[in-house]
């Protein structure tokens, strides 16, 4: 799957807040399915699997099978590698906002009057 194909599957996966609250439960340990469905008493068990397969298909959720059982753990490395792209953006753009901040600050304090004139700002890269 393409890295766009992923991050969109991911975000839609973590864009229900049932979902979110399945991966909140496994994130100490594995819960098994019916674990889960024990959790979310207004959905069936059907619907609960539904919601798994969507976040099993994103890769936010490792299943592993036992016997009878199906046990669902966490993976976080999706949501970190996610993390990591979003940090990117959000680094250079606190950096541009805090040059626009002083260049601002700075014709403040060079007319205390706060009146317009001159030029106007750098626009900010």
């Amino acid at each position: 799957m393409s890295r766009d194909r992923t991050d969109d599957a991911i975000f839609k996966a973590l864009g229900d807040a049932r979902r979110r609250r399945m991966l909140d439960l496994t994130k100490d340990r594995g819960r098994t399915t019916g674990d889960l469905c024990r959790h979310f008493k207004d959905l069936d068990r059907c619907t609960v699997m539904q919601h798994l397969d969507v976040l099993e298909r994103a890769g936010l959720i490792i299943v592993r099978r036992s016997g009878r059982h199906r046990w669902n753990y966490l993976n976080p490395l999706p949501i970190q590698q996610l993390a990591d792209r979003i940090r990117r953006y959000a680094v250079s753009t606190v950096s541009r906002l805090a040059r626009l901040k002083r260049e601002l600050e700075g014709d403040a304090a060079a007319d205390p009057d706060g009146e317009a004139g001159g030029d106007p700002p750098a626009a900010v890269e």
